[in-house]
């Protein structure tokens, strides 16, 4: 055998390096907010919109380290946000794989119930089964699941009803300190809006502080919910995919998951601070070096890529060894002299 041959084999065989993983997210993929008081503002609307843009301009918000602590609302209850990262985020026995960023603070909690999703039909999107992950109210007698709450676009500038399937009706009403449509102005063309998930119990109460002043109190759940813990409190904003269960409430073994869904499941109002609304920072992996096989994102049909021999992401072929991702999932390597 030729020394020339046997050098290029030997290349072929080296191992395929993963490249660096961001902690961060990478984009978001969905953003179907309820109306609310932060609605077209956080982050900012305009009737030319459409869900792709605003899936854009949440991605340019809180995307990446989001160093400038930008947010975006989920508006009222059912309100949700869809995300995810470069790779999957993996789980990792005995500790909680991912955190979720928002701006609870003491006595300010806006608890939002975090769903995951793997993409098993590898067609990169988010429209597979998704698993919520058990909180400590899951088993609350007060919380109802399977909760389904519709909005109706009454008007520019109006109180938006709602009703849900409790036979209740309400309203999101208007604050004086809000002037914008409250409705989400790229999707007022639907009249109706219908979100399906899970009502926690009302956490807010009239309290006063020692001053004698009236204020409303929204104290936190134990774990489990974004915007519920304050940020400091790295271990109140973090998730076990160990606690995912599937619709029927069984306990389901995920090994990653490719998509991060927070949903607000408050419906309750407070006066003159409004409906109760989610609010979304960022997400972190917590452990971003972790790595799955290829049955995962990382390979999903829409990321054709070549890579070089030591891990590194070009956008052609190049002369040498080519590690190439094919749109079927599969990865093989071709020498081009």
């Amino acid at each position: 055998m030729k020394k020339g041959l046997l050098s290029i084999i030997c290349m072929a065989m080296l191992p395929l390096m993963a490249t660096a993983q961001s902690k961060y997210i990478q984009a978001v993929d969905e953003y179907v907010p309820a109306p609310g008081q932060f609605v077209n503002v956080l982050p900012a609307a305009t009737a030319e919109d459409t869900p792709a843009t605003m899936a854009q301009k949440c991605t340019d918000a809180i995307a990446g380290e989001n160093k400038n602590g930008n947010m975006i609302t989920l508006g009222a209850c059912g309100g949700y946000v869809t995300f995810h990262f470069d790779h999957p985020i993996v789980n990792v026995e005995g500790q909680r794989d991912f955190a979720v960023w928002g701006n609870a603070f003491e006595n300010n909690a806006e608890p939002a119930t975090v769903w995951v999703s793997q993409d098993a039909n590898n067609n990169g999107l988010p429209d597979d089964e998704w698993y919520e992950l058990k909180g400590s109210e899951y088993d609350n007698l007060a919380t109802i699941h399977n909760y389904q709450i519709t909005y109706t676009y009454a008007g520019e500038k109006q109180a938006v009803v709602w009703t849900d399937n409790r036979e209740q009706t309400g309203e999101v009403k208007r604050l004086k300190y809000h002037k914008q449509e409250y409705f989400p102005l790229w999707l007022t063309a639907q009249q109706t809006l219908t979100f399906t998930g899970c009502r926690l119990p009302d956490n807010a109460y009239l309290g006063q502080y020692t001053d004698g002043t009236q204020a409303y109190f929204l104290p936190a759940f134990d774990y489990g919910y974004a915007d519920n813990q304050p940020n400091e409190n790295r271990e109140g904003c973090s998730f076990d995919l160990s606690w995912a269960v599937n619709k029927q409430g069984q306990t389901v073994t995920l090994e990653y998951a490719d998509f991060i869904r927070c949903q607000n499941a408050m419906n309750q109002w407070c006066g003159s601070i409004g409906e109760t609304s989610t609010e979304i920072l960022g997400a972190e992996d917590l452990h971003p070096n972790e790595t799955v096989g290829i049955s995962s994102r990382a390979f999903r049909p829409n990321a054709r890529s070549v890579l070089t021999v030591h891990g590194q992401r070009l956008n052609q072929t190049h002369r040498g060894i080519n590690i190439i991702q094919l749109e079927n999932g599969t990865t093989k390597k071709i020498l081009i002299k």
